[in-house]
């Protein structure tokens, strides 16, 4: 079979993107962008997107994807601060901003009319011959993320050593089990490095890759099955959305054809992962890891299986460790900070913050502030994020734990438990619940009693209809924590 790259019903061939991605560098070239410059892009989902990540490699520039989704006034600060030689963006999306684009910035269009002197991009491709530049490997990228707090930070790859892109291109090879023949799927948007991965793993090896323009569960399983998809990568909430279709639709697909579909982003209920193995059988395989840190930790559904609630071991040349209370590394089975890293691949700073790179790495290793432990056999299980725990009475409290255990309850779809501030206690925890079913507080207070410590049941219980979420699936905890404390919002 001829790779192919597929785009809701536009198909183009390998060679045809490969084509297009050197005239493109070429033409960036010839508008100034080189080694170590931004190229800002605003995509959709989209063979632009592919094209752009092709054409930076080829000149040794950074990819700098925009979420457009953000509120212009970030995406303005993004496009600020990485301080771009070009953007690139669907004409909409663009003219959503334009009063946040920088003076005297050159932007390259998708579609829509040439009345503001941007720069149309299939009519830029077609002037231009290819490139003949191949720059060094995989070349870098700098991505924005946000934080819990202020405005996006920026991780930025730097430049890579041809071994260390080799390195990374096997890290890759062997998270999305990488080969000649394999179809992909990308579910999610590509301005995420989750998709990214997928696609630029998939493409490079040989392969062809479906591109959803947009998350639907329905036409998920139908693409799955048109294309005889071998290959996937989904975050947790599209298992879910993938669950709540009815049985008929299930059943109505033929999914034989899935070999290898990696979950990760967001933490995965047991009872939600125990139902996609029954229902697409022993091909989930779980990773761990972080924008700063890439993909570290890997686990197949067989493993999981027999240790449930683990994320994986290291792969290849990764490592993890425990960083106890004391400040020294921590024995298997002790609880603490996690730092992890896979050697001999691309470093990366934060973007004008060298000083909380530095504060991030303890012995060549870097954490994300995630808190776990490691069993006798390296396998990694997490806790909570350091910023997330709760410190009731002196106490700590893992929200991922009261959520577990939420999540056991037939009418609770999803949960967030944080911390807010207590007169008594310093701090206590508090719970959204969004349920699928009649609920309420008092029934869930009773429900967690039976599960849980007392002094780790939440005082504060508030159903709502639906929690504000990222479009990792990532539930925004910010969010319900100003609503929280806004509103004072408490069930007795």
């Amino acid at each position: 079979m001829t790779p192919v790259v597929i785009v809701g019903d536009r198909i183009r061939t390998r060679d045809e993107e490969v084509e297009r991605g050197a005239r493109l560098a070429a033409a960036m070239h010839a508008a100034g962008v080189g080694a170590g410059d931004a190229v800002a892009l605003l995509l959709r989902n989209d063979f632009a997107v592919l094209e752009a990540n092709l054409a930076v490699r080829r000149l040794d520039a950074y990819g700098v994807p925009v979420n457009w989704h953000w509120h212009a006034d970030e995406i303005g600060y993004v496009l600020r601060d990485c301080a771009p030689r070009l953007l690139i963006g669907h004409h909409d999306l663009l003219e959503a901003i334009e009063d946040r684009i920088p003076a005297g910035l050159t932007v390259v269009a998708i579609g829509g009319d040439p009345s503001r002197g941007w720069i149309d991009y299939d009519d830029w491709i077609a002037s231009h011959e290819s490139h003949s530049g191949a720059g060094t490997g995989l070349g870098s990228s700098m991505v924005y993320t946000s934080g819990t707090t202020g405005r996006p930070k920026a991780v930025r790859r730097l430049p890579a050593s041809g071994e260390e892109s080799a390195q990374r291109a096997r890290v890759l090879a062997a998270i999305h089990d990488s080969a000649p023949g394999n179809v992909a799927l990308v579910t999610g948007p590509l301005y995420h490095l989750f998709g990214q991965a997928l696609m630029t793993a998939t493409f490079g090896a040989g392969g062809s890759v479906v591109i959803m323009e947009r998350f639907d569960p329905e036409a998920c399983l139908a693409l799955i099955e048109r294309h005889r998809i071998t290959h996937s990568a989904l975050v947790p909430t599209l298992f879910v959305r993938l669950l709540r279709l009815p049985d008929a639709v299930k059943a109505r697909y033929d999914l034989s054809s899935l070999r290898h579909v990696v979950h990760s982003g967001a933490p995965c209920a047991p009872e939600v992962k125990r139902a996609m193995l029954g229902w697409w059988g022993p091909v989930l395989h779980e990773t761990y890891g972080s924008t700063e840190t890439g993909v570290v930790t890997k686990i197949g559904p067989a493993e999981w299986l027999e240790r449930p609630g683990s994320v994986g071991r290291p792969v290849l040349t990764g490592e993890v460790r425990i960083r106890g209370e004391d400040g020294d590394w921590a024995p298997a089975g002790t609880v603490g900070d996690v730092y992890l890293r896979i050697h001999g691949t691309p470093d990366f700073t934060f973007h004008g913050d060298p000083a909380k790179r530095a504060a991030v790495e303890y012995d060549g290793l870097i954490t994300c502030g995630d808190i776990g432990w490691l069993d006798e056999e390296g396998y990694l299980f997490l806790c909570d994020r350091r910023v997330d725990m709760v410190i009731s009475g002196g106490v700590n409290i893992y929200p991922a734990e009261i959520e577990a255990a939420l999540l056991e309850h037939q009418a609770i779809g999803d949960c967030a438990v944080f911390g807010v501030p207590d007169a008594e206690y310093g701090e206590t925890p508090v719970a959204f619940v969004e349920p699928v079913g009649a609920i309420d507080a008092g029934a869930v207070r009773a429900f967690l009693r039976g599960r849980l410590a007392g002094y780790k049941v939440p005082r504060h219980i508030v159903v709502t209809d639906r929690l504000p979420r990222e479009e990792t699936g990532k539930i925004m905890k910010r969010k319900l924590r100003e609503q929280f404390l806004a509103t004072e919002q408490v069930d007795g």
